[in-house]
C-alpha cells in the first residue's frame, strides 16, 4: 500500500485524565507523524493537538482508532487523494 499525506485533528477535553493516553499513542505511531503542534485552550478547558502524517490508509485508520476511544477524545483526519 502506497502511503499519502494527511492531517489528524484532535481535541482532547480533559487534558489530566486524557493526555497521558494520547501521548502513549502518538509514540506507537511516531513514525508515520511528520509534524506535530499542541494547543492547551485554557479559555475552553481543552487541548487541541494537530498532526501532519505520511501513512497508508490502515495506519491512519488504526491510529485515529485508538485516539477515539480514549475517553473524552475527537479525532478527524484526512488524507491526499495521490501519493
Amino acid at each position: 500500500m502506497d502511503k499519502r499525506l494527511g492531517f489528524v485533528g484532535i481535541i482532547i477535553e480533559n487534558r489530566k485524565t486524557a493526555s497521558s493516553r494520547v501521548n502513549e499513542i502518538l509514540s506507537e505511531f511516531g513514525d508515520i507523524i511528520a509534524a506535530r503542534t499542541g494547543l492547551p485552550y485554557e479559555k475552553k478547558g481543552c487541548c487541541v493537538i494537530t498532526l501532519i502524517v505520511d501513512a497508508t490508509t490502515d495506519e491512519l485508520g488504526s491510529l485515529t482508532g485508538k485516539l477515539g476511544l480514549v475517553e473524552g477524545v475527537s479525532v478527524k483526519s484526512a488524507l491526499s487523494k495521490s501519493k
